[in-house]
């Protein structure tokens, strides 16, 4: 879209607020510039060293004798080792946070095609391989699983009311059942999804 003020921006106590959230606006993001992506590697390098400080042999050896660990000292060896440990956790986090936007994505009506190409430009069946239960197939009213924020729920359709609910599980244990009030799977599945993000826990982000 290249006008952003044609996309519509209703609070969420407006009645169509959700329904507007689970229509899909195109495009979905902008190219991030240059200054943004350096931006993102500072932040990435002072999580990663902060989970090395904590991880370095030499830096527990400062803690015990009581000593400050000297920001030189990041360049021993053996401490750019636990630096090259942490940026692997910081993979697997990666990771795990694009399957779960993926996933959360995908229920939701991304297609594999737009999956691939918000991530680098991954050709669709690649995009299918690294995520094969992100975009499912469904018949109508089928219950629908989803795994976010390190908590799960499964969205039901209630075919007396014709109407979708969920039923979840967030990070920190809390449960939450919703009342069959939703029109669509898509609105049941964005809301379960507010309600695992909002109870993710300490740390923990969708």
């Amino acid at each position: 879209m290249d006008d952003i003020t044609l996309i519509p921006t209703p609070d969420k106590a407006d009645p169509d607020f959700w329904p507007t959230v689970t229509t899909q606006v195109e495009p979905a993001w902008a190219e991030p510039a240059l200054d943004d992506s350096l931006a993102m590697d500072d932040k990435v390098l002072d999580a990663v060293r902060e989970l090395a400080r904590g991880i370095s042999t030499r830096a527990a050896a400062y803690r015990a004798a009581g000593k400050e660990l000297d920001p030189v000292l990041m360049a021993a060896p053996d401490v750019q080792l636990a630096v090259l440990r942490s940026l692997y956790e910081a993979k697997q986090s990666v990771d795990r946070l694009a399957e779960s936007a993926a996933t959360a994505a995908g229920r939701t009506g991304a297609t594999y095609v737009q999956l691939g190409a918000a991530w680098g430009g991954l050709k669709r069946q690649s995009a299918r391989l690294k995520w094969p239960h992100a975009v499912v197939k469904r018949t109508s009213g089928e219950s629908i699983p989803l795994a976010y924020a390190g908590g799960s729920a499964v969205i039901h359709h209630d075919p007396d009311a014709d109407a979708w609910w969920y039923a979840a599980t967030a990070a920190d244990q809390r449960e939450e059942e919703s009342a069959a009030a939703y029109g669509t799977s898509a609105e049941a599945i964005a809301r379960a999804t507010e309600f695992l993000l909002t109870h993710a826990g300490p740390g923990r982000v969708g």
